[in-house]
């Protein structure tokens, strides 16, 4: 009895080293390792720290002293107006403006894309550690947190549940689906009818690209969440669709069966999904997430959301999707041509 246990257990070890199933054991722990130390952001205080001041507000002298003298952690853009502020902070030449608060005029109001970001805490413990050292144990320089962003915590968390849902139906369903008919031959005998390779994947792109979008309606409706600029949220929307639906499908053809098209799948959806969430969370990040397709398609995302932006704003980045798609389409028909795995 004990000898078919360690035999069948054995068998079973064998298998997942086939399916490749043991690689999410050893790289799962190692991306959630390598995510915390580019999060974890001991060297913060080394990071200049963008700060806008207006040209003609009249500010404590205490607190502009203080900054100048701690050049190394701060750098000071001058600024003609709020609304230049405004634009300034959308556009990410600055991490935040000051002005003096309404409420208590010795105090200043701070200006910031969000609350919850990394930048918007920097600044808070920087000033922090500025009043302590200039003026000690007394009442803190910024009295008020305005974030340029308005909405809820809830909405605010929808471009990130968004990505979300595209990675989760382009990189672990989409592939394995084309994995199993790899596997169970139904693609071969598809291919035996008069149907082309080109109608079969056009087909399960827009399969891919259907899910997409009927899992972001449904969003929509149970949290009751706007649109936005509604045309080029939808162009947006179809861009990043179309892009990451033509890569499961290329995913799926690179693998033999499901299995393998599930820890294929999660090696991409895990690296593609949280740099680009947590981008505004570590300086590490978000000088890492530009370079993924994920992120091409999260930032515009999020400024049409929540900035009204337009596509006009973001052409480079709707090409960039499509041209993505494109290609891997292009290497999707011809690894179909050749019956790869198949």
């Amino acid at each position: 009895m004990i000898r078919n246990i360690i035999t069948l257990t054995l068998n079973d070890l064998a298998i997942a080293f086939k399916n490749k199933t043991i690689y999410l054991i050893l790289f799962i722990p190692l991306f959630v390792f390598l995510s915390l130390k580019l999060v974890d952001q001991k060297d913060a205080n080394f990071q200049k720290i963008k700060i806008g001041l207006l040209q003609k507000e009249q500010y404590p002298p205490v607190i502009i002293k203080s900054i100048k003298a701690a050049d190394k952690a701060f750098a000071i853009s001058w600024l003609n107006d709020e609304e230049e502020g405004r634009r300034w902070l959308k556009e990410k030449k600055i991490d935040g403006f000051l002005m003096k608060s309404e409420k208590e005029p010795q105090t200043l109001k701070l200006l910031v894309l969000t609350k919850e970001s990394f930048q918007a805490l920097a600044i808070v413990e920087g000033f922090s550690a500025l009043q302590t050292a200039a003026e000690g144990d007394r009442k803190n320089w910024i009295s008020d947190i305005r974030p340029l962003q308005g909405s809820g915590i809830q909405k605010q968390t929808l471009p990130t549940w968004i990505l979300m849902l595209v990675l989760l139906v382009s990189f672990i369903i989409i592939p394995a689906q084309v994995a199993e008919e790899k596997e169970k031959n139904l693609l071969l005998g598809l291919l035996q009818t008069p149907m082309r390779e080109l109608e079969w994947l056009l087909a399960k792109v827009f399969l891919g690209m259907i899910l997409i979008h009927l899992a972001v309606i449904f969003l929509h409706l149970l949290g009751k969440f706007e649109f936005g600029n509604g045309l080029s949220y939808v162009a947006f929307m179809g861009a990043g669709s179309f892009c990451f639906s033509a890569f499961g499908v290329f995913l799926g053809f690179l693998c033999r069966n499901q299995a393998s098209a599930r820890t294929l799948g999660v090696l991409f959806y895990l690296p593609l999904l949280v740099p680009a969430a947590l981008s505004d969370f570590s300086q590490k990040l978000s000088t890492i997430a530009p370079l993924l397709p994920s992120y091409q398609f999260y930032g515009p995302l999020k400024a049409i959301l929540f900035e009204g932006g337009r596509i006009s704003n973001f052409f480079l980045e709707w090409i960039y999707l499509l041209s993505a798609g494109l290609l891997t389409c292009f290497l999707s028909y011809l690894l179909m041509k050749k019956r790869w795995l198949m």
